[in-house]
C-alpha cells in the first residue's frame, strides 16, 4: 500500500533559488513561532502561510489590527467582531469548529483587556469543542506578546491570567484537539516562555535588540556571537528551523501573496507650497468654517450680598413651576406596531444591513425608535432579532401572531434553530410559501451575512438535519426546498446562480 503524499506549501525560496516548502501535516502535530520587529515582514510571512494553507486546512486567526479581515473576499473566511459578549464569542467558537469555517476574529477598537478577554473566550470556545469536531484547525495569534505578556503591565492580572491560560492551552494541550498554534511576537523578551517554548518550528526574523537576539540565538540552537545576524536580515527574509521546515537553520525569502492588508505604512509625500508668514499664521491659529469656535469665558457677574437677595425673594413670591414638557401623543398598540415595522423596514433598506452584526443594528433601531417618537419600553434584543428575521422574510407580523395562522408553526419551526439562522429559515419558508425560485447559495449566504456559496451549503445541510427544511434536486439538477408539514415548496432554481432577488429583496409587509 503506498502512503498518502505529503501535503507541504511554498513558503518562498531559499538562498540559491530553490523552494522553501513547509510540511503542513507536520507544523499541526509541532506548532510554530514567528518573532520580528516592527517591518520585518512578520505579517506578510502569516498572510502567505495563511493563503497557502487556505486549500487545505481549517483557520482561525486572531487579529488585534484588523489587518487579515481582507482575506474573507478572496478565501472566504467569516470576520468575526470581537465588540461582543464573552459567553457569545464562545458559542460562535464552537459553531466554527461544527461547521469547520475559517473565520478571523477582529479585535481592532478595543483597548488591551477586553482584546485579552475576547481572545481568551473565543479560544477558549475553540478548546472546549466537543471530541466529535475535533478536526484540524490552524490557530494564528499575531502580536501574541499582547494576550501572553510576561508582566500583566497596564491590565488587570485576573484578565492576564485568563488570556495567558488560554495562551498556554492552546500551544500545550492544543494539538490533542487538533488545534495547532502559530504565534507571531515583536518582542520575544515580552512573550511568556512557557508559551514559547512549546513550538518547534520557528521562523525568525529581523530583530535590534540583544535580549531578544539572544532568545532568539537559544531557541535556534546558535552561538551567542551568531545572534548578530537577525539584525543584518532584509525585511521579508528569515531563518528557518522545525521539522516542518528544516533540520539546520535555513535563510529563506517570502514569497508574494495575493491579499493585502487595509492599512499599510503612511508613506512620504510633498508638502503643499510654502505659504506666507501672515497666512501660515491665520491657518494654525484661525479656526476653519467647519470648526466650532471655542466658547469664550466670560467674566463672572458681581455677587451681591446675602442680605440684598433674600430681600428680593421675598418681595417676588414663590417661583412659578416651570413648563411642563410637550409630551409624545400616545400611541394605540396598530400605531406602536405599525411605527415599529417602519422603523424595521428603513434598516432594511440600506444596502449594507445584511452584513451589520446585530447588536449595531439593534442600536441603530432604538435611535429610530426616539426619531419616530415611540414611546413605552423598546424591543429587548432578542425580541428585535426575531421581529427583524420576520420582517427581513417578508412576513405580516400581526399574522404571524395568529394563532390559527401556518406561519405560527413555521416561526415554532424557527425557534428550533440558533437565532443567527432563523432569518434564513423565515426567508426560505416565505419562498416556498410564494412558490418563487428556489434561492441560490449566493442568496443565502446573502440573508445570513456572508459572501461564501460554501457557509450557505452548510447552513442549509444543518437546517435539513434540524428537519425544518427537505432539499432535492430535480432532472435537471435544480434545487428545491420544502417546508415539512406544510404543502409549501419553491420552484426549481440553480443553485449556482448568481443573486436574485429571492431571499435578499424580501421586505416587511406593511
Amino acid at each position: 500500500m503506498t502512503a498518502p503524499a505529503k501535503v507541504s506549501i511554498a513558503l518562498g525560496t531559499r538562498t540559491g533559488g530553490d523552494t522553501a516548502v513547509l510540511d503542513l501535516e507536520e507544523l499541526l502535530a509541532t506548532r510554530l513561532l514567528v518573532q520580528g520587529n516592527s517591518g520585518s515582514g512578520k505579517s506578510h510571512l502569516l498572510r502567505r502561510l495563511l493563503e497557502q494553507s487556505a486549500p487545505w486546512v481549517q483557520q482561525a486567526i486572531i487579529d488585534p489590527e484588523g489587518d487579515f479581515v481582507t482575506l474573507a473576499d478572496r478565501y472566504g473566511h467569516v470576520v468575526v467582531d470581537a465588540q461582543r459578549g464573552e459567553a457569545d464569542l464562545q458559542r460562535i467558537a464552537a459553531r466554527v469548529r461544527q461547521h469547520r469555517v475559517s473565520v478571523v476574529l477582529n479585535l481592532e477598537g478595543l483597548d488591551a483587556e477586553q482584546q485579552m478577554r475576547a481572545a481568551a473566550a473565543f479560544l477558549g470556545g475553540l478548546f472546549d469543542a466537543d471530541r466529535d469536531v475535533w478536526y484540524p484547525v490552524l490557530v494564528v495569534v499575531d502580536e501574541a506578546q499582547l494576550f501572553a505578556p510576561t508582566a500583566a503591565g497596564e491590565v488587570s492580572d485576573e484578565a492576564r491570567k485568563v488570556s495567558l491560560g488560554a495562551m498556554t492551552n492552546l500551544m500545550s494541550r492544543g494539538r490533542k484537539r487538533g488545534l495547532a498554534g502559530v504565534i507571531a511576537t515583536q518582542r520575544l523578551a515580552k512573550l511568556a516562555k512557557n508559551v514559547a517554548a512549546e513550538a518547534s518550528n520557528f521562523l525568525m526574523g529581523r530583530t535590534f535588540l540583544d535580549i531578544d537576539m539572544a532568545r532568539a540565538a537559544d531557541l535556534l540552537g546558535m552561538e551567542r556571537r551568531q545572534a548578530e545576524m537577525f539584525r543584518d536580515l532584509q525585511s521579508g527574509h528569515f531563518i528557518a528551523l522545525g521539522p516542518a521546515l528544516a533540520r539546520r537553520p535555513l535563510p529563506i525569502h517570502i514569497g508574494p501573496v495575493e491579499t493585502s492588508a487595509r492599512s499599510t505604512s503612511p508613506k512620504l509625500v510633498p508638502l503643499p507650497e510654502p505659504a506666507a508668514a501672515e497666512d501660515a499664521h491665520d491657518l494654525i491659529f484661525m479656526p476653519g468654517a467647519d470648526e466650532v469656535r471655542p466658547l469664550v469665558p466670560r467674566r463672572p457677574p458681581a455677587v451681591a450680598p446675602t442680605a440684598d437677595v433674600l430681600a428680593q425673594l421675598a418681595r417676588s413670591g414663590p417661583p412659578s413651576p416651570p413648563p411642563a414638557a410637550p409630551q409624545a401623543p400616545a400611541l394605540s398598540p396598530e400605531q406602536r406596531q405599525a411605527a415599529i415595522d417602519s422603523a424595521l423596514r428603513e434598516i432594511l433598506s440600506e444596502r449594507d444591513a445584511g452584513f451589520r452584526t446585530i447588536s449595531v443594528l439593534y442600536q441603530d433601531f432604538l435611535v429610530r425608535c426616539r426619531i419616530h417618537r415611540i414611546g413605552g419600553e423598546a424591543l429587548s434584543l432578542s425580541a428585535f432579532r426575531r421581529r427583524l428575521a420576520v420582517a427581513h422574510a417578508g412576513i405580516d407580523a400581526a399574522e404571524a401572531e395568529a394563532e390559527d395562522s401556518p406561519w405560527a408553526e413555521v416561526l415554532a419551526m424557527a425557534g428550533t434553530l440558533p437565532e443567527d439562522m432563523q432569518g434564513v429559515f423565515l426567508s426560505l419558508a416565505r419562498a416556498a410559501f410564494d412558490h418563487r425560485t428556489c434561492p441560490s447559495d449566493a442568496d443565502v449566504a446573502r440573508a445570513y451575512g456572508s459572501r461564501s456559496p460554501g457557509r450557505a451549503r452548510r447552513l442549509l445541510a444543518y437546517m435539513e438535519e434540524r428537519q425544518v427544511i427537505v432539499c432535492r434536486l430535480d432532472s435537471q439538477g435544480r434545487r428545491i426546498v420544502a417546508i415539512p408539514g406544510l404543502a409549501w415548496e419553491t420552484e426549481p432554481g440553480d443553485p449556482n446562480a448568481a443573486t436574485s432577488a429571492s431571499v435578499t429583496e424580501a421586505t416587511p409587509a406593511d
